[in-house]
């Protein structure tokens, strides 16, 4: 049997397109063992099929055109050892990175689905929450543009690193404050941080303990009653405020057009008197 395969013939036996194997040629991976002169017809062996072989098998772990041709080149055993651990360093740092996102999801999908089942709009709860890390850029503040312009300023203290959606985002309002019924006078705005990989910028832990809790359909603009309503509960239980109120809105009008979906939630920190 003659030793001598057409490029077409070789993409059929190896299952690689002509476009790819002519690629190839071009970039000086795999030249074919012969070229017509007069026809310019591109012919192989089947000693090449092995090396088209090892081809595809570091192309399908990942590896790069480029590597694989420096492989071919020197065709050292060190060398290639080091190529396949680099490639699996990369790997795993891609789980990793994969697992994060995939965290950040069940999270986001987590407090959703909790928003929709909520049922209790407008009345007060007593909660026991775990410690929270935030990023908190703390300047007296309003609504509107104002909020917006401090929301800002806290994106750039992330350096790019933690996009900012909804949810996540909240303001606070100082313990005199809520004492001097200033409910639309804010203190700081805040990102409630998820992992580990946001330990690297200047974060600070929220206190654990109870919070006096209250879901309104609404934004920051229809938050003053709800204040009220807090308050009220937390003196006729025999607690008193033991730290800045948070509020956040978990869902908003970029998430839904339906104004009766629209949730805010806002936490006062309490003690017993």
């Amino acid at each position: 049997m003659q030793n001598r395969f057409t490029i077409g013939e070789v993409a059929k036996l190896i299952n690689v397109p002509v476009k790819t194997l002519r690629y190839y040629d071009e970039i000086g991976l795999l030249e074919p063992a012969e070229v017509d002169k007069s026809s310019r017809y591109r012919y192989y062996t089947s000693e090449q099929f092995e090396q088209l072989d090892m081809i595809n098998y570091l192309k399908w772990l990942g590896i790069s055109l480029k590597d694989i041709k420096a492989h071919l080149e020197q065709r050292d055993v060190g060398n290639f050892l080091q190529l396949l651990k680099s490639e699996r360093d990369a790997t795993l740092a891609k789980i990793k990175e994969l697992e994060l996102i995939s965290g950040r999801f069940d999270n986001r999908v987590k407090e959703i689905e909790a928003a929709l089942r909520t049922t209790n709009i407008g009345t007060v709860t007593i909660k026991d929450i775990e410690p929270r890390t935030v990023l908190k850029l703390e300047e007296k503040l309003g609504i509107g543009p104002e909020l917006e312009l401090s929301v800002r300023k806290l994106e750039k203290m992330t350096f790019g690193r933690i996009p900012l959606f909804i949810g996540k985002v909240g303001i606070t309002v100082s313990e005199e404050n809520l004492r001097q019924g200033n409910f639309d006078k804010y203190d700081s705005v805040f990102i409630l941080l998820e992992e580990n990989i946001d330990s690297m910028l200047s974060a600070q832990s929220l206190i654990a303990g109870k919070y006096a809790c209250i879901h309104f359909r609404g934004s920051h603009d229809q938050s003053k009653e709800y204040y009220n309503i807090l308050l009220e509960h937390i003196a006729e239980q025999g607690y008193c405020i033991a730290g800045e109120a948070l509020e956040r809105t978990v869902i908003d009008q970029f998430i839904t057009k339906d104004r009766t979906y629209h949730l805010t939630e806002i936490q006062i920190p309490i003690r017993k008197r």
